[in-house]
């Protein structure tokens, strides 16, 4: 299946910054997913990923086309202080990448719900949305999380 044309992800990048963490899933990972009514599911990391990274100088993302498994590596993302794995919320063909990270990857640190996403991914499994968690979920997990 091909990608989304250029317009469609402009038109994203355009929405981006009204997106909010109580419209998304997350996963224990700290990545979130917010799925779109056409099918694509936007895949970001989470405020917290990006707090606890620092300073973000770094992201590796896969190509459109590529094929995603949920909970498997699909790129890195590197800080000040360490690099790390990204991980699938959910599995699908990668249909759009956030070119826009390679060249200001602080984007994430400034809007990890927003200008700050990563891929969006035609979902090939909606029952693997309800192995995330809804936002009040993660909230309590996030809060049972000890330094």
């Amino acid at each position: 299946m091909a990608g989304l044309d250029q317009a469609a992800i402009s038109s994203i990048i355009d929405t981006a910054s009204s997106w909010r963490p109580e419209q998304c899933r997350f996963s224990k990972e700290h990545e979130w997913a917010r799925v779109a009514g056409d099918g694509v599911v936007w895949v970001g990391i989470t405020d917290y990923a990006a707090g606890e990274l620092g300073d973000v100088v770094f992201v590796s993302l896969p190509q459109a086309g590529a094929n995603l498994k949920q909970f498997e590596k699909f790129g890195e993302i590197e800080s000040v202080k360490a690099v790390s794995d990204l991980y699938a919320p959910i599995s699908g063909e990668v249909v759009a990448v956030n070119e826009n990270l390679l060249q200001q990857p602080e984007l994430v640190n400034q809007a990890a719900f927003g200008a700050g996403w990563m891929v969006g991914v035609r979902l090939t499994n909606a029952a693997e949305l309800d192995g995330l968690m809804e936002y009040a979920g993660y909230t309590a997990y996030l809060a049972g999380l000890s330094h």
